[in-house]
C-alpha cells in the first residue's frame, strides 16, 4: 500500500493543496496538524524511527545504524536539491565511504522514505556515477526537519518553492513505486529538468514551477534533444498542482 494522494487526504480529512504539501499525507497525524510541536513528534517516532528500526534494522545487518539515521536526515532536510555523496560525506560524522552512503540511500528507498534520483542519460555508467537528487517519498519527511512553521513556510517565497518541489516529487516517485516505472532528473550545463520518468520506450519530462520566475529553458532544450513522449510545466504556466497530483500518473505514459 503506496502513501495517501492528496485526493485521499483531502476527501477523507478535508486537508487543502497548501497543507498537503507541507504535512504530506500520512492519515495518522492529519488531526495533529494544527499543533506542530505534536505533528512532528509523530511523524519522528511513528514513521522515521519506527520504520528504520522495525522495517530495515530488524531484516537488515546495518553496520553504523547512526549513521543510516544521519543520512536519512540529511537527505529528507534536502529533498528536491542535487547533493554529491562527497558533499553528503563531508557533513556526516564517521561516514565511511560513498558505496556505504548508496548503499544506505537504496536501503531507505526500498522502505518508501527516501531514494536518489539519477540523471537521465543514454549511457548507463552515467546514470550511476551523476550526482544523485534526493527525494522523499512524503513530504512530511521533509518537513520534520524544517525550522519554519506552515505560516511562516507560505509566506517565505524561496522556502515555499522548494517545499513545492519536493511535494510534487514526492507523489511522483510514491506513484512510480506502487505502479513501476523509473524517475530521473536531467541536467546539462544551465540546463535542467526536474523530473523525467520512463517506462518501457516511453519517456515524460516534467517542470515544477512554483513561481513566474523560474525559467522553462531546460523543458525546451530536453524536447529538442530526447524529443519525449510529453512535456510539460506543473505549476505556474502550465497544469496546476492541484489537477496534476489528482492525476493517474499512469496514463501519461
Amino acid at each position: 500500500m503506496g502513501h495517501w494522494s492528496y485526493g485521499e487526504m483531502r476527501d477523507c480529512f478535508g486537508i487543502s493543496l497548501n497543507q498537503y504539501l507541507f504535512y504530506g499525507g500520512y492519515p495518522g497525524a492529519a488531526a495533529l496538524i494544527e499543533d506542530e510541536e505534536r505533528f512532528r513528534q509523530y511523524i519522528q517516532s511513528a514513521i522515521i524511527e519506527a520504520t528504520i528500526n522495525k522495517d530495515i534494522l530488524m531484516d537488515t545487518p546495518i553496520s553504523k545504524p547512526a549513521l543510516l539515521r544521519q543520512t536519512f536526515e540529511l537527505g529528507a532536510a534536502y529533498s528536491g536539491e542535487l547533493l554529491s555523496l562527497n558533499k553528503m560525506l563531508g557533513a556526516l560524522q564517521d561516514a565511511g565511504n560513498t558505496v556505504t552512503l548508496a548503499g544506505y540511500i537504496n536501503l531507505l528507498g526500498q522502505s518508501g522514505l527516501l531514494c536518489g534520483l539519477q540523471k537521465f542519460s543514454m549511457d548507463i555508467a552515467r546514470r550511476r556515477a551523476s550526482i544523485p537528487k534526493l527525494q522523499v517519498y512524503n513530504n512530511a519527511l521533509k518537513m520534520v526537519y524544517c525550522p519554519l512553521s506552515f505560516e511562516q513556510a507560505v509566506l517565505n517565497r524561496k522556502e515555499w518553492g522548494r517545499i513545492f518541489e519536493s511535494g510534487i516529487g514526492a507523489y511522483i516517485v510514491s506513484q512510480a513505486f506502487v505502479h513501476r516505472f523509473e524517475v530521473l532528473y536531467w541536467r546539462e550545463k544551465n540546463n535542467e529538468v526536474d523530473f523525467i520518468l520512463r517506462k518501457n520506450n516511453s519517456v515524460i519530462a516534467i517542470e515544477v514551477k512554483s513561481n513566474a520566475e523560474k525559467r522553462t529553458k531546460g523543458l525546451e532544450s530536453f524536447r529538442s534533444l530526447f524529443n519525449p513522449q510529453s512535456a510539460f510545466i506543473v505549476g505556474d504556466g502550465g497544469i496546476s498542482a492541484e489537477d496534476f497530483l489528482l492525476t493517474d500518473l499512469r496514463k501519461l505514459f
